[in-house]
């Protein structure tokens, strides 16, 4: 299935200028952005428990990220926060649009 152009756009401005989009990681995965300052972001948008810890580990395994940020609909951040934090991922959790933002 293609990504919508919202994940696409949230993807592109996580990156920054100058940063990398599908980045590679082990195993076949892939990290949505990885900025030029060392912050891996993930975004998530299924809604379910399972695809959010898949998204924390790749955040986990993001090759030298210093920062680590998931993007969740603001009705996930809740379960986001948990998914990383089961993972043992520590970083942040935040909304599509940016305005809420909670450290894990």
């Amino acid at each position: 299935m293609s990504e919508s152009k919202s994940h696409k756009n949230a993807k592109n401005k996580a990156a920054g200028y100058g940063g990398e989009t599908e980045k590679p990681l082990s195993g076949g995965r892939r990290l949505d952005a990885l900025s030029l300052n060392g912050r891996a972001t993930e975004i998530e948008r299924s809604h379910s428990a399972k695809g959010l810890e898949a998204a924390a580990r790749r955040l986990r395994d993001a090759p030298g990220a210093s920062q680590h940020v998931l993007q969740v609909p603001e009705q996930d951040m809740n379960m986001g926060a948990a998914a990383m934090h089961k993972v043992g991922v520590h970083g942040t959790v935040k909304n599509m649009s940016g305005t809420k933002r909670r450290p894990v």
